[in-house]
């Protein structure tokens, strides 16, 4: 016996043609609501259908039947309307149902959702027509309009007061597909860490470059909105802004650059050949036990570099080294989070996805409430640094070298030993 598939449009209905247990809450709904749209009417009124009592206005039929969604299903209703109401009563307005809403607020706070998770606008025609009804909006437009609640929670966000103490801060630039000029917009992103070990989303500003000013202007407002104490640690990469305003704003935080970066830069001045020798060579150097074995890697590789015919290379290992080795004056189960900038760029890698789907936005604000909606979605997976014991000491002005701790009275130890 030969199997037929069985095709079905886009916009064929979702239940199953014999699912009873689908239809019954569906007709039960549908009573229920027209049921309670009675009632509406009868309390404005004062006195159920055919009683008789002042006059306050008189029910006058209903108005044209429409297909509303609600949640994940769509019923049929009339809603009743009353004419003649006295010139000194309030117009009978329903507090169920508006006079032209087609969608419950729920239904399209799940249109939104859904949208934020992954599902470019123009989508929800062909894959929820037959769920919400004929006539309910499902444009782009009309999908888009519905991120308002996102702006609002934004502009409250930016501007709420910061009494929480970061211990690290991690900051990049990300840059995005919005807005009508040519020249995509830069995201300027801190994540920081609190003294509690937890991955927080700091600071989240659009602008177009990342400049010291754009830079500047983000640390200093984190300030003024209660960021008094700088953190101990700042991660990033080669970006000239933004260590230059952290140098002005916070000039006590300690400068770590992203290996990752350097890692990039170094390839970029290498054939292609080199590459995979570079590359275990730099890892090497950042996976190394004390900061003394990193710097001697880094010297027999940078000599062994200009002996192959690449002094630019070895030169850009070489440039701004002891920020590339501040992580070792931390403690060692830090050591994996400081070496790289990965938190923001991990993120991001799941946002970038997300806004190819919506296409380029022709809004730039629009983008900074959308990618903030999925950073604040995604945060909720963000896993706390290792060694969180560890921050209570690095606050109380402890020392670490190469990762391990030291007290003073070990150095006072050691020096009389000598």
């Amino acid at each position: 016996m030969t199997g037929r598939y069985q095709i079905l449009p886009p916009s064929a209905a979702v239940p199953a043609p014999d699912d009873l247990l689908e239809r019954l809450v569906r007709e039960g709904a549908q009573k229920l609501l027209q049921q309670a749209l009675a009632e509406e009417v009868d309390s404005y009124l004062g006195r159920h259908r055919y009683e008789r009592g002042a006059r306050t206005g008189y029910r006058n039929g209903y108005l044209p039947e429409r297909t509303v969604g609600t949640g994940t299903a769509a019923v049929t209703l009339r809603q009743p309307r009353v004419s003649d109401v006295p010139k000194d009563a309030d117009p009978f307005r329903s507090e169920i149902v508006s006079r032209w809403q087609r969608q419950s607020r729920t239904q399209q706070r799940l249109f939104v959702r859904l949208y934020l998770e992954g599902l470019s606008s123009g989508d929800f025609e062909p894959v929820f027509r037959a769920l919400v009804g004929e006539t309910v909006a499902l444009s782009p437009n009309s999908v888009l309009r519905l991120r308002q609640e996102w702006e609002q929670e934004y502009r409250a966000w930016n501007a709420r007061t910061i009494s929480t103490r970061y211990v690290y801060v991690y900051a990049d630039g990300i840059y995005l597909k919005a807005g009508i000029e040519r020249e995509n917009s830069a995201m300027l992103v801190l994540i920081g860490v609190t003294d509690q070990g937890q991955k927080e989303l700091l600071a989240m500003t659009m602008g177009y470059r990342e400049s010291a000013g754009a830079w500047g202007d983000v640390l200093r407002d984190l300030k003024q909105r209660g960021l008094t104490a700088a953190p101990l640690l700042g991660i990033g990469d080669g970006g000239l802004g933004f260590w230059a305003a952290l140098a002005e704003v916070f000039p006590e935080t300690e400068h770590q650059r992203c290996w990752n970066h350097r890692q990039l830069n170094v390839l970029d001045k290498l054939p292609k050949r080199l590459h995979a020798q570079a590359r275990r060579a730099i890892r090497g150097m950042t996976e190394a036990p004390s900061r003394e074995e990193s710097t001697r890697q880094r010297e027999a590789y940078c000599a062994q570099l200009r002996a192959q015919g690449h002094p630019d290379a070895a030169a850009c290992l070489e440039r701004d080294w002891d920020d590339f080795t501040r992580f070792y004056g931390y403690p060692q189960e830090h050591w994996t989070h400081l070496r790289t900038s990965n938190p923001i760029e991990s993120v991001f890698s799941g946002v970038r996805l997300r806004t190819n789907a919506a296409k380029r936005m022709k809004v730039r604000e629009n983008a900074a409430y959308l990618v903030f909606k999925l950073v604040i979605r995604v945060s909720t997976n963000w896993r706390p640094i290792n060694g969180r014991n560890q921050i209570e000491l690095l606050l109380a002005g402890e020392t670490f070298v190469n990762g391990k701790l030291k007290r003073a009275a070990q150095t006072v130890k050691e020096g009389t030993a000598a």
